[in-house]
Order: C-alpha cells, then sequence, then structure tokens
C-alpha cells in the first residue's frame, strides 16, 4: 500500500474513532462548562472528582485497551473463535476489576482528606463520586465492546453511541445542576446523576448492537463458562496497558492535586486548561487508536513492511495535528478559557490570569504528547507492553512528576511549574517510546523488503 493509501486507510478509520474520543471528551467537558457556571467551587470539586474516578478507571480500561490489539490481530489472521474468546474474557476482567476498586468511590473522602485538599472541596468531591463512581461497571465494558468494535472496524456505531450519551450527559447536566425543566436543583450531585446515566445508555445501546450485528460471535451464550487461558493472555496484555495509562493519567492527576494545594482558584484554571489540552490530545488518541487496529492487522499478517509504512504515517498526521493546535493556543487563550465561565464571575480576572499561562505550557507539550501517544498505539498493536510501561512509569513519574513539584513548589513558579513538569515527562516518554517501536519494528523491515524483492 502506497503512503497515500495509508493516509486514507488511517483517516477512513480514524475519524470516526476521533469522533468518539471528541464526544466521550464532551461530557467531562460539558460538566466543567456547566459547573463553570454554576460556581467555581463545584467546578473545583468536580476536577477533583473526575480526576479521581479516571485514574482508577483507566487502569481497569487496559483490559479493554487489550482487546483492541487481539481482536484486530485475530481477524487479521481470520481466527473468529479468538475474537470471541479474548472479548469475553476482558469483559470478566473488567466486572472483576469494578468491584474490587467500587469502595473507594464510596468511601472517597478520606482519601481526599489524606491527598490534603481543602474540607469544602473534598466533601463536595466525595458526594460526586458516592454516585458517579457506580458508573465504573458499564464505562468499563462499554470499554470492552469499543475496542471490539472498532477492531472489526466497526467504528461509526463507536461514534454514534458515543454522540448520543454525550446528548444524554448535556440534557440530565442542564435539568439536575441548575434544576431546569422542573428538575431539582442538585448541583454537582446533579451532575454524578447525570455521568452514571450517561454510562448506562452507552452500555445499554452498544451491547444491543454488538448482539444484532454480529450474532456469529455469540459474546454472552454460556458468558459464565470461564476460558482461563484467554483471561490470562488478557491480563498478562491488558495489565501492563492499564498500569501505563494509569502512570500517565496520575501524572495529570497529581498535578490536580498539587494545584489544588495552591487554592480553589488555581485549580479552576487548570480544569479549564486541562480540558482545553485534553480536547486536542483526543485526536490523538483516535489516530493512536487506528494505528493500533492498523499495525495489529498487520502483525496478523505477519506484514511487517506495511506496519512500518503505517507507522510513518500516522506519526506525521499526528505531528501536523499538534501544529494546528499549538497556534490556536498561542493565538486566543483568553477567548478559550472565557468559553467555561460565567462573565460576571468576579473571580474570572484570577481564573484568565493563571490560566492563560498554564495554556502556553499546553502549547509547548501538543507535540509530544501525540507522538507519545501513537508510539504507544503502534507497540500495543504488535503487542509489545511490557517495556512500554517500564518506560511510561520512569518518564511520568521518575521524570514528570518530580519535575513539577521541584518547578512548581521547591523553586516557586507555581501552577506554570507544575506543568512544566509536565512537559518534561511526555518529552521522555515520546523519545523513548519511538525509540522502542523503531528499534523493534524498524530492524526488521529491511529483511521484509529483500523478500519482496
Amino acid at each position: 500500500m502506497t503512503r497515500r493509501g495509508h493516509v486514507t486507510a488511517i483517516a477512513v478509520l480514524g475519524l470516526p474513532l476521533i469522533g468518539g474520543h471528541v464526544a466521550q471528551f464532551a461530557i467531562g467537558l460539558t460538566d466543567t462548562v456547566m459547573l463553570g457556571w454554576y460556581g467555581v467551587e463545584a467546578l473545583a470539586a468536580v476536577t477533583l472528582a473526575s480526576t479521581y474516578f479516571f485514574v482508577l478507571f483507566l487502569l481497569g480500561a487496559g483490559f479493554g485497551f487489550a482487546v483492541m490489539p487481539m481482536v484486530a490481530a485475530a481477524a487479521g489472521a481470520g481466527e473468529d473463535r479468538q475474537i470471541r474468546r479474548c472479548t469475553r474474557m476482558g469483559l470478566w476482567l473488567s466486572l472483576a476489576y469494578g468491584v474490587i476498586v467500587m469502595p473507594m468511590f464510596v468511601f472517597a473522602r478520606p482519601i481526599l482528606d489524606i491527598l490534603g485538599q481543602e474540607p469544602v472541596i473534598a466533601e463536595m468531591a466525595a458526594s460526586y463520586l458516592r454516585v458517579a463512581g457506580w458508573g465504573v461497571f458499564p464505562a468499563l465494558l462499554v470499554m470492552v465492546l469499543k475496542s471490539y468494535l472498532a477492531a472489526l472496524e466497526r467504528t461509526q456505531i463507536v461514534l454514534w453511541v458515543t454522540i448520543g450519551a454525550a446528548v444524554t450527559n448535556a440534557a440530565v447536566n442542564y435539568a439536575l445542576i441548575f434544576g431546569n425543566w422542573g428538575a431539582p436543583e442538585l448541583g454537582v450531585r446533579g451532575a454524578a446523576i447525570a455521568s452514571f446515566s450517561t454510562q448506562v445508555v452507552s452500555f445499554v445501546a452498544i451491547i444491543i448492537y454488538a448482539l444484532k450485528a454480529l450474532p456469529e460471535h455469540e459474546l454472552l451464550k454460556n458468558f459464565w463458562r470461564p476460558d482461563w487461558e484467554m483471561l490470562r493472555e488478557v491480563f498478562r496484555l491488558g495489565i501492563p496497558i492499564g498500569l501505563t495509562t494509569l502512570s500517565e493519567v496520575s501524572m495529570f492527576a497529581a498535578t490536580a492535586v498539587m494545584m489544588g494545594w495552591l487554592g480553589a482558584v488555581p485549580l479552576a484554571a487548570h480544569g479549564i486548561a486541562a480540558s482545553l489540552a485534553g480536547l486536542t490530545f483526543m485526536v490523538h488518541l483516535g489516530l493512536s487508536n487506528a494505528a493500533t487496529i492498523r499495525a495489529g492487522n498487520a502483525y496478523g499478517r505477519g506484514d511487517r513492511f506495511h506496519m512500518a509504512r503505517g507507522g510513518m504515517v500516522v506519526t506525521v498526521m499526528s505531528l501536523v495535528v499538534s501544529v494546528i493546535a499549538t497556534v490556536f493556543f498561542i493565538a486566543m487563550p483568553e477567548t478559550l478559557m472565557s468559553a467555561f465561565m460565567d462573565g460576571s464571575d468576579p473571580q474570572k480576572p484570577e481564573i484568565l490570569l493563571i490560566g492563560v499561562g498554564l495554556i502556553a505550557m499546553a502549547a509547548l507539550f501538543q507535540l509530544v504528547d501525540g507522538v507519545q501517544a501513537i508510539a504507544l498505539g503502534l507497540l500495543r498493536g504488535v503487542q509489545d507492553t511490557t517495556m512500554p510501561m517500564v518506560i511510561g512509569v520512569i518518564s511520568y513519574w521518575g521524570v514528570g512528576m518530580t519535575a513539577s513539584y521541584v518547578f512548581g513548589f521547591v523553586l516557586g513558579y507555581g501552577g506554570v511549574g507544575v506543568w512544566m513538569g509536565l512537559v518534561l515527562g511526555l518529552s521522555c516518554a515520546a523519545i523513548l517510546l519511538m525509540l522502542r517501536f523503531w528499534g523493534t519494528v524498524i530492524g526488521r523491515v529491511g529483511s521484509a523488503e529483500e523478500q519482496r524483492g
């Protein structure tokens, strides 16, 4: 396949995935915008609570992420039975993980106190988590089913289900946060109910589609029967993926905690800046998923030549997105920030002052954030997950978090210093992960080219 062919294939596969990630992100973005209108304390609390939720969720989501390359490789090799086996055991492991972490949502308040959060913010965040935490079960199951469908290149349904979820979340938020349409005004608790309801609706929609559209896979037939061999394989791949994702996301979560030490206004500014940076990251994440699927198919066929060429193409596509995002961040930071706040809020000028500096730092890490996401996607496609986990922990925590604390508190640069650490951690990950992919894959391309002759 030519480079242009790879661009076309990645775009056809990746655009619905990007749209799905953007729609998924819009759920959290809606919470941020509406709670920003509701009050600074509410925004700070849900920023903290959402970060807490996703740290725990994304560790368990490793099993869902593991299903994607396994299904893609099985599809490339024409092994339908393997598709069913790994998807089922992904669902099993996700449910088991949900049971294990649920107490951490129900009893979140003492954990938030230990993390040094302001008592009022901690109580509001804990109130959110006691309701929204139950959404971890449907959310994890949805992650497995989305990976299963995306790996089979049924990405349109992933997009439409996620758009439906985002619309549902916005409507319930609008009703329950502010007390519109005759509903009670519940504030933060209303946002939590909206989040849980959205996860349930998403699961119901996607499981119905999977069973109706792909009856030959019989996903739920004899679902209770264990498949220990495949369960171990999904666990083997999923745990390193989950820990890699956790180490990255917890780096951002730890920065939220650090910003909380600085006060509610810096934490609110952090929440807005992180939301803007996260929105552009959804594009990279969609391209990363496409890279995983394409690399997984090539891996199943034993076609390393096209895997390497496709890897180069998707990396360049990600770099283009980074350049565009950086231009917007540098050119109009105050305009972007203002979209998240009530114009009459007396604290708006202070939030803008802090947030503009944070967005400048977000512009700096756009490039490396996209590159490291693509590298992870390519490595997962070839089912290389253990070494990326080691690289991730070293980069995100050994480099990133250490630098964030030193720049932010030891050297006294405050919020901007905390975000400087993010740039260093992501840069380290981008370099090492790309070296890992091209060192393990490109080295074998030469012999493949000779064989093609």
